[in-house]
């Protein structure tokens, strides 16, 4: 079934990053005057490779969902690959990304909070995007909603494509959006050399 009018998907998408950009900031200023419990630990460095790995992750598999949805969310029911088993898989790895920045900090809490502060941003933005494919594709988005989990992948219903339409354009942009979390690295070894240095306040410390 197709469809292709109503939603402003463009609209959703820049006001979802424009409110997660305002979050992030906030939460960067939290940082600014917060020490990790115990300093440059063992369990603060493990804590940032660990995030730096879930960039990585979160990278790859959001441009790995684009090759499925790219172009097509408005257009057509997605049901296949990461979309069999997930609605939002591409949403999924960015809680990992969030969770992954805010580990940079050294700080669980820190990353804990990246993450619920995305996961309340995508939530409210996929709770729209459900509303209006629930009225444009009726019964057969219904089912598949009944099918396949909104987050958390059930990976027993997996099913593929032996092949797929590409679109370049839509690949590189997700990959060019993901990659802007990897400037959490240098972001927050500058909040950590500041505050080692004296330029900023610690006045908290966070576990």
């Amino acid at each position: 079934m197709m469809a292709t009018k109503g939603l402003d998907l463009r609209k959703v998408q820049l006001i979802r990053k424009a409110v997660l950009l305002v979050g992030i900031v906030g939460l960067l200023g939290l940082a600014a005057v917060t020490g990790s419990i115990g300093g440059d630990t063992l369990a603060h460095e493990g804590l940032e490779a660990f995030g730096l790995l879930l960039i990585v992750v979160c990278i790859v598999g959001r441009a790995w969902c684009s090759l499925y949805i790219g172009g097509r969310k408005k257009a057509e029911i997605v049901d296949r690959g990461p979309y069999s088993i997930s609605r939002n898989p591409l949403y999924v790895f960015s809680f990992m990304g969030a969770f992954g920045m805010g580990a940079q900090s050294g700080s669980v809490t820190i990353a804990v909070l990246f993450l619920v502060v995305t996961y309340l941003v995508f939530r409210a933005t996929v709770m729209r995007e459900e509303a209006w494919l629930a009225g444009e594709f009726g019964a057969p988005y219904k089912a598949y909603m009944a099918r396949t989990p909104r987050f958390w992948p059930n990976f027993s219903r997996w099913q593929d494509e032996a092949t797929l339409e590409i679109r370049p354009t839509f690949f590189l942009t997700t990959l060019r959006d993901g990659a802007v979390m990897l400037l959490a690295v240098p972001l927050f070894e500058w909040i950590e050399k500041s505050q080692s240095a004296g330029w900023l306040a610690t006045l908290i410390h966070l576990p």
